[in-house]
């Protein structure tokens, strides 16, 4: 309808004449439903209609904007191998309109879903069997994440008889069982559950350790039908891509600094001196690429003090300045960083690097946390803009939440998901990030 609507209304703008030209509309038609059926056709490849509970804005973002590029190229293409005045209107400005109102109309669904779930309507029931640290952060996010529409019903996992197991799906309506891949049952329950569980129409979703060390290593793929594990390449192991990232970061850096930071560095230099004691700069020893150690660049935000290497800020830190508390609120603390990125040490978007005392402590208690090192840290990153900071509440929850974040962007990278997360970066600087400390 989106579609429809803004073709007709161009159509009609830019040729008055032919607004009661019958024999126009019906030739149009056709083209038109052409349009729908690309549109379609493309929806199967980017799932922009595939809206899981769990997909966060900007990954709906990059569909979106994937999806959209491809379709202007397609109805450009069209344009020009079939010379129908109703693609050839204005081409760019119909692109820009198609582009925001299909936008806003598929944000609109999008929020109203979320919502809606958040209210208890279209909620879905699940249970866990097993609890260890990856159940616990699990059942942690859905408690956080109303909008995901889960429902949690708690079962005794000791008792796993075939009749108080079924008549407990029955009663709560159970939809998804969520079973951790280190449970403590032996292999004849476990099978017996999975039997169960078909038997009744109850999904089962499997939850792996964060622990376990061939977690990421691998991916699924097959010979002819025999399934086989291949050693995983990430996105950025690509030369493609890496210099694809590579390029944009120099080039976006050089904006910055020139545009930004040339102007902004002098006014907060005065500032800090004028308010604090000490140098305007804070250079601190940070794991990068492949764990090298390089020096990060940050306005100072603290008093000088011993403990800055040890040390990480607390809620109401007395160690913050007052001018400090504004830079670290608005993250205009981390500008200087772009002369890491200049430099190679940083890229604009990664895993946010933690002080090496951080690394150190965390590195023996959360598998695969190296994972993070395979990208160059960023000066923002997928968990920042999610407000995965991993410095309040319960610490090692959420330090493994921003772990996982931080695994997933390192598997999943893209071009588009890096411009969307810096969108977002600049939206809660502008705002203020309320994770902020």
């Amino acid at each position: 309808m989106v579609i429809a609507s803004i073709f007709i209304f161009f159509f009609i703008s830019r040729n008055e004449s032919l607004r009661y030209h019958e024999e126009t509309w019906y030739q149009n038609v056709f083209s038109l439903t052409l349009l729908f059926l690309f549109w379609m056709l493309l929806s199967g490849r980017t799932k922009i209609y595939n809206i899981q509970r769990n997909l966060t804005y900007t990954l709906f973002l990059e569909k979106l904007f994937i999806h959209f590029l491809f379709f202007i190229l397609g109805v450009l293409l069209i344009g020009k191998v079939s010379k129908n005045v109703f693609f050839n209107s204005d081409i760019y400005w119909l692109s820009l309109y198609l582009f925001v109102f299909i936008f806003l109309s598929k944000s609109i669904i999008y929020f109203a879903i979320k919502y809606l779930r958040s209210l208890g309507v279209n909620y879905r029931n699940v249970m866990f069997l097993g609890n260890n640290s990856s159940t616990e952060i699990l059942k942690n996010i859905f408690e956080e994440r109303k909008d995901y529409g889960y429902r949690i019903f708690e079962y005794e996992s000791s008792d796993i008889s075939r009749d108080k197991l079924v008549g407990f799906w029955k009663k709560n309506e159970i939809h998804t069982l969520f079973l951790s891949t280190e449970n403590s049952f032996d292999e004849e329950t476990e099978s017996q559950i999975f039997s169960l569980a078909e038997e009744n129409k109850v999904h089962i979703s499997l939850i792996p350790s964060i622990t376990q060390s061939d977690f990421f290593l691998y991916d699924l793929g097959y010979i002819q039908t025999q399934p086989v594990l291949n050693q995983a390449r990430y996105p950025l192991d690509y030369y493609a891509n890496f210099l694809m990232k590579r390029a944009f970061d120099i080039i976006f850096s050089i904006i910055v600094l020139v545009l930004i930071c040339s102007w902004v560095f002098p006014i907060i230099a005065i500032l800090i001196k004028a308010t604090s004691k000490g140098p305007v700069f804070f250079l601190q020893k940070r794991y990068g690429f492949h764990e090298e150690i390089f020096n990060c660049f940050k306005f100072r935000t603290m008093v000088p003090n011993n403990e800055s290497t040890i040390r990480t800020t607390q809620v109401n830190d007395s160690r913050i300045t007052p001018i400090g508390k504004f830079l670290r609120k608005t993250s205009l603390d981390e500008l200087p960083q772009f002369i890491n990125v200049l430099k190679g040490d940083m890229s604009v978007v990664g895993p946010r690097p933690h002080m090496l005392a951080v690394d150190h402590y965390y590195k023996a208690k959360i598998g695969r946390y190296s994972l993070r090192s395979m990208v160059s840290p960023g000066i923002t990153g997928l968990a920042q803009v999610n407000g995965l900071r991993g410095d309040f509440g319960d610490v090692e929850v959420e330090m493994n939440k921003r772990v996982l974040a931080d695994s997933f962007y390192v598997r999943n990278w893209s071009f588009v998901l890096d411009l969307v997360i810096i969108l977002k970066t600049i939206l809660l600087v502008i705002g203020g990030d309320k994770n902020a400390k």
